[in-house]
């Protein structure tokens, strides 16, 4: 594996269902995340973290991370990810454990920036 130091971050996507008669409290509370919790998923390596909810209620979340299984096991290790997770609970339909031990991963299909470099990085055929 490549040192972490000249490792790229994987993409992650993720998909969740909000209660949609609760879309508009799940914006303002993501509005206002706790500093520590803030403090917590960047010491965790989670980088670039956006969430995305439409009115509908479905939720996607996009991140990238150089260790998907440790940044979700340092952050299941705080305990302000616990208070988190119990806050947010109720915002969720049909989870019965906490929406970062539930959430659905979705793969990867296309990445410009991998294939741009892939690209440039191939030998030109000769004329």
């Amino acid at each position: 594996m490549a040192s972490t130091a000249t490792q790229r971050p994987t993409p992650v996507c993720f998909r969740l269902q909000v209660r949609p008669e609760l879309v508009a409290e799940y914006r303002a509370r993501h509005a206002a995340v706790w500093p520590e919790m803030l403090e917590a998923l960047s010491a965790t390596g989670w980088i670039d973290y956006r969430i995305f909810v439409a009115d509908d209620g479905t939720c996607i979340g996009t991140f990238r991370t150089l260790d998907l299984d440790a940044s979700l096991a340092g952050m299941a290790a705080r305990d302000v990810n616990a208070r988190w997770q119990a806050e947010m609970q109720p915002f969720f339909a049909g989870l019965e454990r906490p929406a970062d031990e539930s959430f659905e991963l979705i793969p990867l299909a296309f990445d410009l920036d991998a294939q741009l470099d892939a690209s440039r990085t191939r030998p030109r055929p000769r004329s």
